[in-house]
């Protein structure tokens, strides 16, 4: 099925030329089906870029979604126009009424910073928590990960000596969990950070569980409350040249930057990427929006407010 954007959103023209199956809101409002609603606030400084990644994953299922964008009032974007944020992009005031299946929060460039000294995050902490109540399933990306974990259970950031970058080697820690269903026994994940988080201080959490791994990038996925909330240290929703501009841009700026690791054929950047995780980023998306969304959330999305009671009530 397509997922529903927006009318216009520069992703549709940019997935069509990907042969991948997008539907705008004129057509979409013609299907006599209730689609799955997710709410992607996004908070990477190139949004068109983050966007096209995201829509990209959700619309290889079989379920249609309906995607809207979501802005932070309290931050103004230095490299979006205003025009594109108030044409596709709605704000907290807008929707903080609605209730939604899936949400996304994306990662940041502010992860240097403490948690407090982030200009928005007053802002983003009273989404997190209207999340818990208006959301069946949130997927916390990367800074936004790091960001919730401390907000809800106090888990400190720590800096890394070297940036963590390239592509890395994972394994599910219990591969009976749906979300690792059809999953090799190693996969590969992108991650792109100065920093992270001991798995100690998670595991010590009775609330939290680690469940996928890596020796050299950390812990890359951990959930809460059964679900209702997943943590994602690095980004399988990357593009396959997402690194590579990253890297780009630094080298061109003039600073000390390496090879990103395990990326580029024969490690050179002149023979491009060995791309070797977009399978399982679809695999990871599909999971999570079947078995943690279509599968939890109530018929009647007002209910997610009481989802906990409900699913009480039924055992």
């Amino acid at each position: 099925m397509p997922v529903k954007i927006p009318n216009n959103l520069p992703a549709i023209e940019l997935l069509k030329k990907e042969n991948i199956f997008v539907m705008n809101d004129l057509r979409a409002n013609t299907q006599d089906i209730r689609p799955m609603r997710v709410l992607i606030l996004n908070l990477m400084p190139i949004k068109i870029t983050t966007e096209t990644d995201f829509v990209r994953l959700l619309s290889n299922n079989p379920l249609q979604v309906e995607v809207e964008f979501l802005r932070l009032d309290s931050h103004k974007s230095k490299n979006t126009s205003e025009e594109h944020l108030e044409l596709f992009y709605k704000s907290f005031d807008e929707i903080k009424g609605n209730f939604y299946d899936g949400m996304i929060i994306t990662g940041a460039p502010v992860e240097m910073l403490k948690f407090e000294e982030v200009n928005y995050w007053n802002e983003i902490t009273t989404i997190f928590d209207w999340a818990r109540k208006h959301v069946t399933s949130t997927l916390y990306i990367c800074w936004a990960s790091q960001a919730a974990l401390y907000h809800f259970y106090g888990v400190e950031k720590v800096p890394l000596d070297d940036k963590l970058f390239g592509v890395f080697k994972h394994t599910a820690t219990d591969k009976t969990n749906p979300l690792f269903r059809g999953f090799d026994d190693e996969f590969f994940i992108p991650h792109s950070r100065h920093t992270t988080f001991f798995k100690s201080d998670v595991e010590n959490k009775a609330d939290i569980t680690v469940l996928s791994e890596s020796k050299e990038a950390g812990v890359a996925i951990a959930s809460s409350r059964g679900g209702r909330e997943f943590y994602l240290t690095g980004h399988s929703e990357y593009a396959p040249l997402t690194l590579h501009d990253e890297y780009m841009r630094d080298v061109n700026r003039g600073l000390e930057i390496d090879v990103p690791r395990n990326y580029y054929v024969d490690n050179d950047p002149k023979k491009g990427p060995l791309v070797c995780w977009t399978s399982h980023a679809n695999l990871l998306f599909n999971n999570w929006l079947n078995y943690f969304v279509y599968q939890e959330t109530p018929y009647d999305l007002r209910d997610v407010e009481h989802l906990g009671d409900i699913k009480a009530s039924n055992d």
